[in-house]
């Protein structure tokens, strides 16, 4: 492992809850194309399976930063146990109903239940930025390495999560994802060493931290940055099956996962010096300059060397955007703000999704990368408009407060 990794590992407990992260964030990558596997096999309806992970995306994205605010204020093990156990709860009530054949309406209960799941993640990087919150050489690399995580997981989370359901029995993909969570929670709320000091109510204000202006542009860029992803997704399985090779579908993805995962981990390496708002804006019109070439492929191989060089993009843009998260909001809130970085990204998966197949539906896969293409754009155009506002950060003076009562900090 090259030796700003080693370096990250150096403080006590890092590699036990960077291994807990990991386990507590593959059912992200697992969950949803679970249930689509699942209630495929059980039903043979495509728009109910979609339906189903819609409902749990849009779920999560809701109650996800509730979640994280509490975890704020009372700390991660009093918040994320109870909140586990009645996601788990709703996994378990949606298998044996899927595999009864209850009514509709009982499986959209059960998953929007399941929209309690902790956003892990950004549990975990909570923990890393109270850990190097002086060192900014460090932090930058422990969240180049989240990054590479979070690739690691969708690339082989889906893989392991259909070859269940389809070699074994249909519910085995959403059983093992509750599984992963069930450990990965509970392990990772044992460390209490490592875990990030709550702040009593009174240091939060009466206000969310979606009102910091500069927030407001994260989660807007990264919505459509989620139209991107889902909208990838989608017509990228549409696109392989228009020619025949609809397993391949998965491999294409992989490789687009494993562009970004390189791109992180040599991104982790380098010494930046200059704003990151600047670097946050280059990695957001990458991102939409990386689309145009998917609107010329015309076979599945083009295609993947075409989605590898867009995935370089990603983990970079991820990486900054934590940072300005961190200099953006007030510190008694973190993991709130990262949550809701999270939450804008699902919000936009779930769009890209629905959008692309409409347009697959009217005017074939190919055209579907579009919605992707103009996604990208949108998102330029966010990080332009709201670059000012990244350049000033809430956490300005140490010690003070705003208009909320919030406490304020050194970015």
């Amino acid at each position: 492992m090259p030796s700003p990794y080693r370096a990250i590992f150096d403080a006590p407990g890092t590699l036990r809850f960077s291994a807990a992260g990991l386990l507590g964030r593959m059912p992200l990558a697992m969950m949803g194309i679970g249930i689509v596997t699942m209630i495929s096999q059980l039903t043979g309806r495509y728009g109910l399976a979609g339906a189903l992970t819609a409902t749990v995306a849009l779920s999560a994205a809701a109650i996800g930063p509730q979640i994280s605010r509490l975890v704020d204020r009372h700390g991660q093990r009093r918040v994320l146990r109870p909140a586990t156990l009645v996601s788990l709860s709703a996994v378990a009530g949606l298998l044996v109903c899927a595999q009864q054949g209850t009514p509709d309406w009982t499986l959209f209960l059960f998953a929007a239940l399941i929209g309690c799941v902790p956003s892990v993640g950004s549990m975990v990087r909570a923990r890393w930025a109270v850990l190097y919150q002086d060192d900014a050489r460090r932090l930058h690399t422990a969240y180049s390495l989240e990054s590479v995580v979070d690739e690691v997981c969708f690339i082989f989370g889906p893989i392991i999560s259909i070859g269940l359901s389809t070699a074994w029995f249909p519910e085995a993909g959403p059983l093992l994802a509750a599984g992963f969570l069930a450990v990965g929670v509970f392990w990772l709320t044992s460390q209490r060493a490592t875990e990030p000091v709550p702040h009593p109510r009174e240091q939060h204000g009466g206000g969310s931290v979606l009102r910091s202006p500069g927030l407001q542009v994260l989660v807007a860029a990264f919505v459509a940055t989620g139209t991107i992803f889902g909208t990838v997704d989608v017509v990228t399985v549409a696109f392989a099956e228009e020619r025949g090779h609809k397993s391949l579908a998965a491999v294409v993805l992989s490789v687009y996962a494993l562009g970004s995962c390189l791109a992180g981990a040599a991104f982790g390496l380098l010494h930046l010096t200059g704003p990151p708002a600047r670097r946050w804006l280059l990695g957001l019109c990458g991102m939409a300059v990386s689309m145009i070439p998917l609107l010329l492929v015309g076979n599945l191989w083009l295609l993947a060397v075409a989605l590898f060089f867009a995935g370089l993009c990603i983990a970079p843009t991820m990486v900054t955007t934590m940072a300005l998260v961190e200099q953006n909001v007030p510190r008694a809130k973190l993991t709130e703000g990262m949550t809701w970085v999270s939450t804008g990204l699902a919000v936009g998966i779930a769009l890209g999704s629905s959008v692309a197949g409409w347009v697959i539906d009217a005017a074939g896969a190919a055209t579907g990368y579009g919605v992707a293409a103009a996604a990208g754009a949108v998102a330029a155009a966010v990080g332009f408009l709201g670059y000012r506002r990244l350049q000033r950060p809430a956490r300005s003076v140490e010690g003070t407060t705003d208009g909320q009562g919030s406490e304020q900090h050194v970015a």
